[in-house]
């Protein structure tokens, strides 16, 4: 079954109202006093991160979601039962935005928890009334209504590697070879046309889909994909060696990042020339040789070669070991 990533949503919240204050008395002669207990407290919702990285995609279709209200006070002095929290799991990486106030927080890590909309106060009962001159209070309270917000969810994928390259580079294929033999966790496919993420050996390598020409500005999935490398620590680099001008498809994919977002050039960048298997060893050279003129330095592969590997291989083992030094 074929699982569309789901990274852009909006949802409208309302927690519980707060339950209203009771006006009652004691019925046993000689003690008439006032026993109207307080309403309960509205549900909150709360926001919490999991490694789900699909997680969003169980709001798809819940455009309003709302917590239990409290219940109202009775008499005997009962307190009615606060309204149920609810606790909605969204994926760490995602930036939750208030729609009204425009404020911004970002899902950092698995199990944190934020509060997304406080539900009310509930009224107090006559008992709280009660003084040495009013001993049969009337008075009561209404409860608080709860807060009604509406949030934009936008997930950016947190990965420690990104493939990019234009499309047919041969990220799909390589991201397979890297993860679905060795991975420690198995391969989260979600389509051809969103992102792939994989795992070697607790690398997660996310393959963001074929960019081209004018993606910065919006075109084909433009911007869509492009929000997703910003936080890829280490970027990987695909040209594909069956391309006429190599150069020029790895200076498109390099405009476009900058476009974007030109902090996205600093990243830490490795070049790979894939699909060197499709091509004859003079033209392969060729392309070496027109690289290299242009200062690309880059790394020749096949994902039916595993001698060509290897390096790549040497290479994520050092970039895992920086980040698990311990392991």
């Amino acid at each position: 079954m074929v699982t569309m990533l789901v990274d852009d949503i909006t949802l409208e919240l309302r927690a519980g109202d707060g339950g209203r204050g009771a006006v009652a008395f004691n019925k046993v002669k000689l003690s008439r006093g006032p026993t109207g207990g307080d309403g309960g407290r509205g549900g909150s919702l709360y926001f919490e991160g999991v490694a789900d990285l699909n997680g969003l995609a169980s709001y798809a279709h819940r455009k309003e979601i709302r917590a239990e209200s409290g219940k109202n006070g009775r008499g005997q002095f009962l307190d009615g039962r606060a309204g149920e929290d609810l606790v909605l799991p969204i994926p760490i990486g995602t930036s939750i935005i208030n729609s009204q106030s425009g404020y911004v927080r970002e899902m950092e890590r698995v199990g944190q928890r934020i509060l997304a909309a406080a539900g009310g106060m509930g009224g107090k009962g006559n008992f709280k009334f009660r003084s040495a001159i009013n001993t049969s209070p009337q008075e009561y309270q209404e409860g608080l209504a709860g807060d009604h917000l509406t949030f934009n969810l936008k997930l950016k994928l947190i990965a420690d590697i990104g493939l990019i390259g234009l499309p047919n580079a041969g990220k799909s294929s390589l991201i397979n070879e890297l993860t679905s033999a060795k991975s420690r966790v198995g391969a989260y496919a979600f389509t051809t046309l969103e992102p792939h993420l994989g795992s070697y050996y607790g690398l997660i390598i996310a393959d963001i889909p074929g960019l081209i020409e004018g993606a910065s500005a919006g075109k084909g999935l433009g911007v869509k994909f492009l929000q997703h490398i910003e936080r890829t620590h280490t970027l990987f680099h695909l040209v594909s060696a069956e391309s006429d001008d190599p150069v020029r498809d790895y200076r498109i994919i390099r405009k476009e990042l900058k476009a974007y977002d030109e902090s996205l050039m600093g990243k830490t960048e490795y070049v790979l020339l894939t699909k060197i298997d499709m091509i004859s060893p003079e033209e392969l050279k060729k392309k070496l040789a027109a690289l290299k003129r242009s200062r690309i330095q880059v790394m020749p592969i096949s994902v039916l070669d595993d001698n060509t590997l290897a390096p790549l291989k040497q290479l994520l083992n050092a970039l895992k070991k920086e980040k698990m030094p311990s392991q």
